[in-house]
């Protein structure tokens, strides 16, 4: 399986301006994993982008990476 939190934080460092302030942690039980990403106020809007759609498809890809964990795995965006 997958490093997610690496998958997580490297997507997002190729997107926001300050790299230095992604953070990712992980919060797993019995049946999902959820990932909470954490970056600079003033890179909100690169992370969410227009409607959601950039935060969509970040959950798109790590949905994909998981994929054969048997877990289900929730992005949160703080």
């Amino acid at each position: 399986m997958a490093d997610l939190e690496k998958t997580l934080a490297d997507v997002a460092k190729a997107i926001v301006d300050s790299p230095d302030d992604v953070f990712v942690t992980r919060d797993e039980d019995d049946r999902s994993i959820t990932l909470t990403l954490t970056v600079a106020p003033d890179d909100m809007g690169m992370v969410i982008g227009k409607h959601g759609k950039i935060a969509k498809a970040i959950r798109s890809v790590i949905k994909a990476a998981s994929a054969g964990s048997g877990k289900r795995v929730n992005v949160e965006i703080r």
